[in-house]
């Protein structure tokens, strides 16, 4: 068995670029972090360049790896490096970004759409693009100013939804409010001061859910865009509720809905 690379090795250096937002989008390459995303990556055919593993790893997870044409071993150092984990699992891979033209997104009649307007948190995101893909979305689109989906912690976060959700990248929120409309969707924007409750709402027909920033929510003059602006009812004395368990009552809510 071959002498497993370092933290200084070439190879090793340059994979560690890709913690950096500007390399990724320059290369269109992000790096997998963790057994999950790593075995997602290798379902796609084409999507993995190359894995590095501990040794460790490569014994634990040998029936992930398997799929996996260029397999790199790496000491403990070299994966430390490479990883944003506390606890590294000891495999990475590098990936080819998977993003989607728009039009792609919404062709076909699509039932579900989801609008990610200018969300900033890398957890929230990847746990809006994992519970979407449960409750069986078309797409995610992030809109305006929103995280990288390549984020390692967005990525980690979505436990591998980001290889089987199509994902959409687009600069300008209104643009992605007037295509999800123009591909025959309903589109609501949801909003704790919405004139429609989401529990009376008739949520039956194709829809798209747009999502404003954890902070402050949706500006005027998106919220406005959409058809109609909905609430979840609070019952109890909480302000408000926070950006993914909102998402996840208002698909779920949709998706029960449109299988009855």
């Amino acid at each position: 068995m071959s002498v497993p690379l370092t933290a200084g090795n070439t190879r090793v250096k340059e994979a560690r670029k890709l913690s950096r937002r500007s390399v990724r989008t320059e290369r269109r390459l992000f790096l997998a972090d963790g057994p999950k995303a790593v075995e997602g990556a290798a379902r796609l055919p084409g999507c993995v360049v190359e894995v590095f593993v501990t040794p460790t790893a490569r014994a634990a997870y040998a029936d992930v790896l398997v799929a996996v044409e260029q397999v790199t071993v790496v000491d403990d150092r070299a994966m430390a490096s490479l990883s944003d984990s506390v606890s590294p699992a000891g495999l990475v891979a590098v990936c080819r970004h998977l993003d989607v033209p728009l039009e792609t997104v919404t062709a076909g009649r699509p039932q579900l759409l989801v609008i990610c307007a200018d969300i900033r948190d890398p957890g929230n995101a990847g746990n809006v693009i994992r519970t979407a893909d449960a409750a069986g979305a078309d797409a995610v689109i992030l809109a305006g100013r929103s995280v990288d989906i390549y984020n390692p912690k967005t990525v980690r976060a979505s436990v591998g939804s980001v290889f089987h959700m199509p994902l959409a990248l687009v600069p300008d929120p209104a643009a992605a409010v007037a295509a999800v409309r123009d591909a025959g969707c309903a589109v609501l924007a949801a909003d704790g001061a919405g004139e429609v409750d989401l529990f009376e709402a008739d949520l039956r027909g194709p829809t798209g859910w747009l999502f404003g920033n954890e902070a402050w929510g949706l500006p005027g003059h998106l919220a406005s865009l959409a058809d109609h602006r909905v609430s979840i009812p609070i019952h109890g004395r909480a302000e408000s509720l926070n950006l993914a368990t909102a998402a996840a009552v208002c698909l779920y809510t949709s998706a029960a809905s449109q299988r009855r």
